[in-house]
């Protein structure tokens, strides 16, 4: 079957996070696509609503078997379902496993830009942020000096690490992955693997679960995932929680449970299910799509909008794009960029100091949206342009 991803669908009316924007504005930011999901989720989720009623739900096996046949198949990692815990969402299960794993005043060591709602669970949490800024020299990679200088830290407890990473895209090495882990346990620091965006990847590629590389790494980490960015249904709230160490699982489960995090929304157990045994098809056409978008988006900047770099990266629907040549912080330029075109997309100062000349723009969604984008991203560096010159092609 081939899926439709050119239509799209509206979402006015829906109390949309991500479209509750101004009439004419193009939301290109919140990490959310605009891709109505894989049939078999949709039919799923209509049977259960069809019966009328609401109530309290389970988590039956067929659940964590979904869970388990997805990873074995697609990456080669066979876990146990005794591993595993529902869980709410993701951003709740890192802010209660932060709370269950560092105490007040404790540090979270992460790599840096990175995800904004990590330093909201950090700093929430009344804990540390310990900044392990990337190295960016035409691409990103891991500062390992100043990462194992964090680890070192007393303070240090958890390493959250986002693995593919958000916002740069970039899939890290198994090689990088175990050196992570190594120095980690060394230091008696717990590792958290986000691995939400770990489905989205450039077709011909794919990402390596932390804790797959080795026993070392699965003993000492909590990895969480998800198929609500993967499938479009992030509303959905639901996630898992998967923990190998016995020791390790009962302190993130009493945790979880502490934060009342493990029972399961009406449509949550259906739409995962579905997912992971159905979706598969629907999953790799989006990739393509997704990544057609992110070339066609990059050829064409480079093309017609030299003052913009484009970042290469294998993984998720998201760019991130280098205005260093336009201001020298991208956050009053995307402020100019909404103002004259209503085109919204995220400063790179939402995730970290070291990449403030970046934004993070959106492409899972019609390639007529990407057009949009780029002819909104014209006018508003012409503007800008001319504005600085004193002179205003808009007036």
């Amino acid at each position: 079957m081939i899926y439709d991803f050119d239509s799209l669908v509206s979402r006015v009316g829906m109390n949309s996070l991500k479209w509750d924007v101004r009439e004419g504005e193009l939301p290109m930011w919140v990490a959310d696509m605009d891709f109505a999901t894989a049939p078999g989720i949709t039919r799923a989720v209509m049977d259960k609503a069809a019966r009328g009623i609401f109530g309290y739900g389970i988590v039956p096996p067929e659940f964590y078997e979904a869970v388990r046949s997805w990873w074995a198949t697609r990456y080669g990692w066979e876990m146990d379902a005794r591993w595993m815990s529902n869980c709410t969402g993701i951003v709740p299960a890192v802010s209660s496993l932060i709370r269950t794993f560092a105490g007040p005043g404790e540090g979270v060591v992460m790599q840096s830009p990175a995800y904004n709602c990590f330093y909201d669970s950090i700093r929430n949490s009344s804990r540390e942020v310990l900044a392990n800024d990337l190295i960016w020299d035409g691409r990103f990679r891991i500062d390992w000096a100043d990462l194992e200088a964090r680890l070192a830290d007393p303070r240090a407890k958890v390493l959250l690490l986002c693995n593919p990473h958000n916002p740069t895209g970039v899939i890290w090495s198994a090689e990088d992955l175990g050196r992570m882990g190594e120095l980690a346990s060394h230091y008696g620091v717990v590792v958290i693997s986000d691995e939400i965006h770990c489905d989205i990847t450039e077709p011909g590629t794919s990402y390596t679960p932390f804790a797959s590389v080795s026993d070392l790494c699965a003993q000492n980490s909590i990895t969480l995932v998800s198929p609500t960015k993967s499938f479009s249904i992030p509303g959905l709230q639901t996630s898992v929680v998967i923990v190998p160490n016995p020791d390790l699982r009962v302190r993130a489960v009493a945790g979880l449970k502490r934060d009342e995090l493990t029972e399961p929304n009406s449509f949550a157990v259906e739409a995962l299910v579905a997912a992971y045994t159905q979706g598969a098809d629907w999953l790799d056409q989006m990739r393509a799509y997704v990544f057609r978008n992110k070339t066609h988006f990059a050829e064409s900047v480079a093309s017609n909008l030299p003052e913009l770099t484009v970042i290469p990266s294998q993984a998720t629907y998201l760019s991130w794009v280098d205005c260093g040549a336009l201001a020298d912080d991208a956050t009053e330029f995307c402020a100019f960029l909404r103002e004259k075109t209503g085109l919204v997309v995220n400063p790179g100062a939402m995730y970290g100091d070291n990449t403030r000349t970046f934004f993070r723009i959106n492409l899972g969604c019609p390639i007529s949206l990407v057009d949009d984008a780029l002819t909104r991203l014209a006018h508003a560096i012409s503007a800008w342009t001319a504005e600085l010159s004193n002179c205003d092609p808009f007036s």
